[in-house]
């Protein structure tokens, strides 16, 4: 007996059927997605506002560590999957039960399906869930919301560094500018001005006590982390421009702007050393184009690149080497000792700018040369750094262009490890700070409130340069005793408005200015 053929329209009607199969549980998916990649982002990567993540994704994707991407395929798309899968399965058994309610009102009885009724009502409560947890926790509705208010904080008091005069030593000296990774000066013991009851950084600590520390208190203390500047790209930024990342809205000329990256309209202490005859180079242990830092250093001063590809390349590490996020500290300092050892033969001033990686998040790494003295991995991870830190200034301080060279220590910003802080005051929090060798001195380093904007002007000045005015950026000179931003006006004010979309901003440092101030 031949099969009846089907007809067009129970050949549409199949397909919708199987769209509408389809869409429910790929619906129900993505909403677990959602909600656990919510959790994840809040848990692994303490993230403090939406900008971050939307500059995180268009730059950084493909370059994260292998360790940060397995994390987020395990916690949430594959416990997502999981779970979904579950759904399908006691979903199918009530569908199987064929359940029906009759209701009746006056002399009609309306039969609702159980199975249909009920599986509209868990998916339009697990979708609407999932994006109230979303826009809540990921400061969704407060970055729409503050994206629609307009602001001339930056018109206001932003300095153009392009328009500030500058002069130099006649001797310029070098700069060694270590951006260490999450590092707190919180980490100390309290009573040298830390959090904890013992010393995690018992070596930065007497790096600090012994040189130039700025702190918020009268013991050894650090920076307030302000509004984007919260993870590694902006604080680079942040440190170098005195100004924090943000997205840019109403953009003109795209085609000269990378979101999170070049800043056209930047002018940072890298454009100004290029200006003033410095050989700069930066290293890190990670792919440097991780969140656009590549595209950042090689549009604001000519630096010569060193990264996990070129250690690869100079036989540092080998080809299939690849640990956390590429490779460890002791490799990059020993990687810095050789590039030290050879820049330093010519009399040219330089700027050797790194990153370390090992204090990363979520438990940092450590090697076989640590103790494993702590049962918290993360803090004994912080305070194997330390220790490798002070061997390697050791090292410079040994090394004859060491007289004419100052050293800067800072952290990029607070640790986004959220276990290691539990009933630790988020405002005592502060980041670690220390300028070795500057080439002056200040009694107004304590008691201070300040952001690592104000690095970018303090850094020029410990190398011997008079700026008119004592700010660039939105940073000022923590050497001249002058009132810093936060100091003027208050941190929290600060942080609300950079917050706000600013036009200047956008047109005048996220793209080239096209208009008078």
């Amino acid at each position: 007996m031949r099969k009846r053929k089907k007809t067009k329209k129970e050949v549409v009607k199949k397909a919708v059927k199987v769209s509408k199969f389809i869409l429910y549980y790929f619906l129900i998916f993505l909403a677990l997605v959602i909600i656990f990649g919510t959790n994840w982002a809040l848990d692994k990567a303490q993230i403090n506002n939406f900008e971050q993540i939307l500059l995180t994704l268009t730059n950084s994707v493909s370059t994260a560590s292998n360790e940060m991407i397995i994390s987020f395929i395990i916690d949430c798309i594959l416990i997502s999957l999981i779970l979904t899968i579950i759904i399908f399965f006691i979903t199918r058994f009530f569908k199987n039960l064929e359940v029906f309610i009759n209701i009746k009102i006056k002399k009609i009885i309306i039969k609702i399906n159980f199975y249909k009724i009920t599986s509209f009502i868990f998916l339009v409560g697990l979708v609407t869930y999932a994006i109230y947890y979303a826009s809540s926790g990921l400061y969704i509705y407060d970055y729409i919301k503050y994206s629609n208010i307009e602001s001339n904080f930056f018109e206001t008091l932003y300095v153009d560094p392009k328009e500030v005069e500058l002069e130099f030593p006649d001797e310029k000296r070098n700069l060694i500018y270590i951006f260490l990774e999450s590092m707190e000066s919180t980490y100390a013991d309290k009573e040298n001005g830390g959090a904890y009851d013992i010393n995690y950084i018992p070596e930065l600590t007497e790096l600090a006590e012994d040189n130039i520390n700025f702190s918020s208190t009268n013991l050894v203390g650090g920076a307030h982390m302000a509004y984007n500047t919260s993870w590694t790209m902006a604080a680079m930024v942040a440190h170098t421009a005195g100004i924090p990342l943000k997205t840019v809205f109403n953009q003109d000329d795209v085609s000269t702007y990378e979101v999170g990256t070049t800043l056209p309209g930047a002018y940072s202490i890298g454009d100004i050393l290029d200006e003033e005859g410095y050989r700069q180079y930066i290293m890190v242990g990670s792919d440097l184009t991780f969140g656009g830092r590549r595209n950042y250093f090689e549009n604001h001063g000519n630096y010569t690149e060193f990264d996990y590809y070129t250690a690869i390349d100079d036989g540092i590490i080998d080809e299939d080497y690849y640990v956390f996020w590429g490779y460890e500290d002791a490799r990059l300092f020993d990687y810095a000792k050789g590039e030290l050892t050879e820049i330093s033969k010519s009399d040219e001033p330089f700027n050797f700018t790194m990153l370390t990686v090992d204090t990363h998040f979520p438990d940092g790494y450590t090697d076989n040369s640590c103790k494993d003295t702590y049962d918290n991995p993360y803090l004994t991870a912080i305070d194997c750094s330390s220790e490798k830190l002070e061997e390697f200034i050791n090292w410079i301080k040994e090394q004859d262009f060491y007289e004419n060279t100052t050293i800067v220590l800072a952290g990029d910003h607070l640790s986004m490890n959220t276990y290691s802080f539990d009933g630790i005051d988020e405002e005592k929090r502060g980041i670690y700070n220390v300028f070795i060798n500057s080439a002056i001195d200040t009694d107004c380093n304590k008691n201070r409130s300040f952001t690592t904007f104000d690095y970018y002007p303090t850094t020029l000045a410990a190398l011997g340069v008079k700026i008119n005015g004592e700010r660039l950026g939105l940073g000022t000179n923590l050497f001249s005793c002058k009132e810093t931003l936060s100091e003027e006006l208050g941190n929290d004010y600060i942080d609300k408005k950079l917050m706000e979309n600013s036009p200047y901003y956008n047109e005048c440092i996220g793209s080239t200015c096209k208009k008078d101030k």
